[in-house]
């Protein structure tokens, strides 16, 4: 089949490493892939180098803007119109909010046969100021008629997206967001990499992943640290990523006196994240609005349990004392309970990192994920 994905950036991140993941295996698998986004990056880094070194055609957007402009909407809308209509794809599959509205449009205007979206998060979510929630509803309930199918990496996804008017529950199809599961190796490098930060043995590392950066849950952590510091002394956090709030937050750890127990390691390439995630002894992942977090999938391939919020779809990763540690939101109180009740007990550490790992290994590999989007792309051809 001739199949195109459509994001609205190619920054480092789970939607697009998950979307270029998927392009690759797809093109394996015999497929004829192209690969379509605008061509904004950010402070996260960007995924262009490893797309246009992968077996899938590569094309960028210039319209296609992360900033809302409605001239330039319009404009991206007839680019990618005009795209579809030279392609002849049989399918195009678009991803995020922006790629997804305009994308769907577009291919449903130039007669696409099958469209199909991936819901990462919900483009409308709790963070938001109602108006805006309300205006992202609206914009979702106005090309989902245009949408043969839905992907929702999990099944929290599929449940807010009906309950929001977006169509039936037939529509949607739950694909969990699949990684390299081979470079996961527990425990691999772990003494390099610890030495590396300035970190003893008798350490125990709290690692997160994810954008510096508003709602990503470091707010939550700073304000649970004190306490947990105070009741478990060896202590010490890595955070893996930049984002635009790295300075604010730097500043918030030294006026806590805190800073020195913080390595920052910034941007990273995503083949070097397992490497880091040997080092950690915990994750956490206090994150106000996922779809479903990769940064615990990650955690528990490598045998580090997690704790996080129990919203989203992060309960279908962490299973509350079998795999980490769910809390109510905002509760900081029982975040730093958490810290304190997994880093004080290496036991535990441990029958929660196997038990994860165990869970994660086949349903989230790239390969799960691959063979599954080819059976719905093939049950939507033939239906």
């Amino acid at each position: 089949m001739k199949i195109a994905h459509v994001i609205t950036r190619m920054i480092v991140g789970g939607a697009q490493e998950n979307t270029l993941l998927s392009c690759i295996g797809l093109a394996e698998l015999g497929h004829d892939v192209t690969l379509i986004a605008g061509p904004q990056t950010g402070p996260e880094g960007s995924l262009w180098e490893q797309a246009e070194a992968s077996p899938v055609q590569c094309i960028r957007v210039p319209s296609l803007l992360r900033q809302p402009a409605p001239v330039q909407e319009f404009r991206c809308l007839r680019d990618l119109r005009r795209i579809f209509t030279d392609g002849g794809f049989d399918i195009v599959h678009t991803h995020s909010s922006k790629a997804g509205i305009l994308g769907r449009w577009a291919a449903h205007r130039a007669g696409v046969p099958i469209v199909i979206h991936t819901i990462h998060g919900m483009s409308f979510n709790r963070t938001q100021s109602p108006p805006v929630r309300w205006f992202y509803r609206a914009l979702e309930r106005f090309v989902a008629p245009m949408t043969t199918a839905f992907v929702c990496v999990a099944d929290a996804m599929t449940r807010q997206a009906v309950a929001a008017g977006m169509g039936p529950e037939s529509k949607f199809t739950t694909i969990r967001s699949g990684m390299d599961t081979a470079k996961y190796v527990p425990r691999a490098g772990r003494d390099e990499v610890r030495r590396s930060w300035g970190f003893a043995e008798s350490d125990i590392v709290v690692g997160t992943i994810a954008r510096l950066f508003r709602n990503k849950g470091y707010d939550e952590l700073i304000a649970a640290m004190p306490a947990a510091v105070a009741g478990n002394p060896n202590l010490k956090f890595v955070w893996v990523g930049d984002g635009p709030d790295r300075d604010d937050y730097l500043a918030r750890l030294r006026s806590l006196g805190l800073a020195d127990r913080v390595h920052l390691t910034g941007l990273v390439p995503p083949d070097r994240v397992p490497q880091l995630i040997a080092g950690f002894d915990l994750l956490v992942h206090a994150s106000k609005w996922e779809g479903l977090p990769r940064a615990l999938v990650q955690g528990l391939l490598m045998e580090v349990p997690g704790i996080a919020f129990d919203l989203d779809g992060a309960p279908e990763v962490i299973v509350e004392d079998k795999t980490g540690k769910l809390i109510p939101p905002d509760h900081i109180s029982a975040l730093t309970d958490s810290l304190l009740s997994i880093s004080t007990d290496a036991e535990l550490r441990q029958r929660l990192g196997a038990a994860g790992r165990s869970a994660t290994r086949a349903a989230f590999s790239t390969e799960t994920m691959v063979h599954q989007l080819d059976g719905l792309y093939q049950r939507l051809t033939t239906d």
